[in-house]
């Protein structure tokens, strides 16, 4: 199976060594972030640094002319990742004989929703998501097709991976993160997730739904769950807070926005790629699940994509709907965690692989190759020898 380990560029710049270390692993490719998030990073064998703060959402090489005069724009990194930092690495692992394809984060960053708050969801009760844009707004449905674009064809790239490509909810760690003391489930989650900006309650109202009722009906049905009632029955658990018709309408809406900017971001990139650009979606396939793996319908993404790259660190069954869709040129990527000190199991990813093999997919997404420790790399070493 064709196996690509995700890298950052400070990973790799002032490190003479990662290229070469990186394709010791056995890889065929590498996954180089070129637009992410803010993050506090480990690097345990660069020679000048060992902790990375990337401030803020940023884009890794100088951004296009495109941005001019635009009111929602990407920033270039900090010291963290200075000047065309995604080149440099790109350049150095291609030395290495590696194949190079971009990392992309879309729907996720908390420097926008500080800059233009009006950009963020908002959940039922008034409160903003400053890390989660509201994937509904057209100003912002354009800067992230834009964004997409750009990020993804950088020079010698053969493919990208999209990743926050779809709604982002409640879910997400934040700076010293205190959201865990009330169970939510996944209906919860959802109902957290529901989105009351401008456009979104003009969008439930096209469904048929009163906003200010339904935001009534959602915060009702949250009360239990925040008196510790949680029922974690998942989409029905919704059909019977809301009620079947309420539930499908808002699923209606949401559906459909992050379907079109799938389209639109997919199509967006392939205008701007050379032939035959591989594009890839971190994708989960149940449809209302929010957060860097983007719910989608399985059927659906894989008509629009070339591929999916689908989160395997708790266990391999996300993969069956995906593979009762794919065709024969379809990648469906299994991403393992190989990073033990953030709950991975590279001991173990020679069987997750045989029986991510098993159930369809053709190759192997490795989390994360800068991260780990000496010990989980040489466990991968032997895995994939």
């Amino acid at each position: 199976m064709k196996a690509s380990a995700f890298v950052y560029p400070w990973d790799v710049n002032g490190d003479p060594g990662a290229p070469e270390r990186i394709a010791g692993l056995g890889v065929d490719q590498v996954t180089l972030a070129s637009a992410y998030h803010s993050t506090r990073a480990l690097t345990p064998r660069h020679p000048r640094h060992r902790i990375v703060t990337a401030e803020y959402a940023a884009v890794y090489y100088p951004a296009g002319d495109r941005w001019a005069d635009r009111r929602l724009r990407p920033h270039p990194a900090g010291d963290w990742a200075p000047g065309d930092a995604y080149g440099e690495a790109a350049e150095a692992l291609a030395g290495a004989g590696l194949d190079v394809h971009t990392w992309v984060i879309l729907a996720h960053s908390s420097r926008l929703g500080a800059e233009h708050p009006d950009t963020s969801v908002v959940n039922a009760y008034g409160d903003r998501y400053p890390w989660a844009p509201c994937i509904a707004q057209p100003a912002t449905r354009a800067y992230l097709t834009d964004l997409a674009a750009e990020a993804a064809v950088r020079p010698g790239a053969a493919g990208t991976e999209l990743e926050s490509l779809g709604w982002y909810g409640l879910q997400h760690l934040h700076a010293h993160d205190k959201t865990a003391g009330v169970a939510l489930g996944d209906a919860g989650q959802y109902l957290m997730a529901l989105c009351f900006c401008p456009a979104c309650r003009a969008g439930y109202g096209e469904q048929g739904l009163d906003a200010d009722a339904l935001a009534t009906a959602v915060r009702e049905a949250l009360e239990p769950l925040w008196r510790g009632a949680a029922d974690d029955g998942g989409w029905p658990t919704v059909e019977k807070l809301l009620g079947e018709p309420v539930a499908a309408a808002t699923r209606a809406w949401r559906d459909g926005r992050a379907r079109t900017l799938q389209e639109a971001a997919v199509a967006a990139v392939r205008a701007a790629a050379p032939e035959g650009f591989q594009v890839l979606l971190h994708a989960d396939p149940v449809a209302y699940h929010c957060g860097a793996n983007a719910g989608v319908d399985p059927a659906h993404v894989l008509s629009v994509a070339d591929g999916v790259v689908v989160p395997c660190a708790g266990g391999t069954a996300l993969l069956t709907p995906f593979a009762e869709h794919a065709r024969a040129d379809t990648v469906l990527a299994a991403n393992f965690t190989v990073v033990s000190g953030m709950g991975g199991s590279p001991g173990t990813l020679a069987a997750d692989a045989a029986r991510a093999r098993a159930l369809g997919a053709n190759e192997l997404r490795l989390y994360h190759a800068g991260l780990a420790s000496d010990g989980d790399l040489a466990a991968v070493r032997e895995a994939l020898r």
